[in-house]
């Protein structure tokens, strides 16, 4: 059985209730999968979570920026709470060695792992968050998650690259950007796009990823750059 008296170790955050601190970590596979446990699977945990991360990322933006606007804060946090960002705390955190998991989702480890990755993240937090409280919480995704708003306040990824394409586009050179798949490739469970933008006939950036929507904001970023309108 998975010990995870060592992620409290690593985490340096001991749960009172372990109970809660496995079910954070059990995939609805896994309950199918072994229907005879007295287990339950972390979804309603993640429900939980998911809420008070939004709080205190709000909490924390609203304070840290007040110059910004609604839209921009909401973008900013939309930006930092994706599941792309969360996988990748989580990944880093060392969650993906505790999951439970069925024989099936344990063998995936595309696209698919990282969305089970981020719902665990918010599934800890959700049981953090009944375990020992909102401060706890707030200390855990200050060390952990906000860390990475510099980056994306740096970067601009907060700003949505096709809008903001498409924005300066018409300004400067009175068209609508439009998109195409170049070329896909991968198993289903599994895919890879890449995907052009196009300015009237003329390719103008590309980009690549698990989905068209990735790859087409991947390509509009490629645009920015190319057309240096990124700020």
């Amino acid at each position: 059985m998975i010990q995870f008296s060592n992620f409290e170790k690593k985490i340096k955050i001991i749960f009172k209730d372990k109970n809660l601190l496995q079910q954070a970590f059990i995939h609805r596979s896994y309950i199918n999968e072994n229907p005879s446990t007295n287990l339950s699977h972390n979804e309603r945990l993640e429900f939980l979570g998911d809420a008070v991360l939004e709080l205190v990322v709000t909490d924390f933006l609203y304070k840290k920026y007040p110059t910004y606007t609604e839209g921009e804060l909401t973008a900013l946090r939309s930006a930092l709470v994706n599941a792309v960002i969360i996988s990748e705390v989580a990944t880093d955190l060392g969650m993906n060695d505790y999951l439970l998991l069925s024989k099936g989702e344990t063998k995936d480890k595309g696209k698919a792992r990282s969305y089970i990755l981020a719902n665990t993240f918010e599934a800890y937090i959700g049981a953090l968050y009944l375990d020992q409280g909102i401060e706890i919480v707030g200390k855990f995704i200050t060390k952990t998650l906000l860390p990475k708003t510099g980056e994306i306040v740096s970067k601009k990824l907060w700003r949505d690259a096709k809008s903001l394409v498409q924005e300066k586009a018409q300004e400067f050179v009175n068209v609508t950007p439009a998109y195409k798949v170049l070329s896909e490739s991968g198993p289903d469970h599994d895919k890879h796009f890449n995907v052009g933008i196009y300015f009237g006939s003329t390719l103008v950036g590309e980009g690549k990823g698990q989905s068209k929507q990735e790859a087409e904001q991947k390509a509009a970023e490629s645009a920015l750059k190319a057309k240096n309108w990124l700020d």
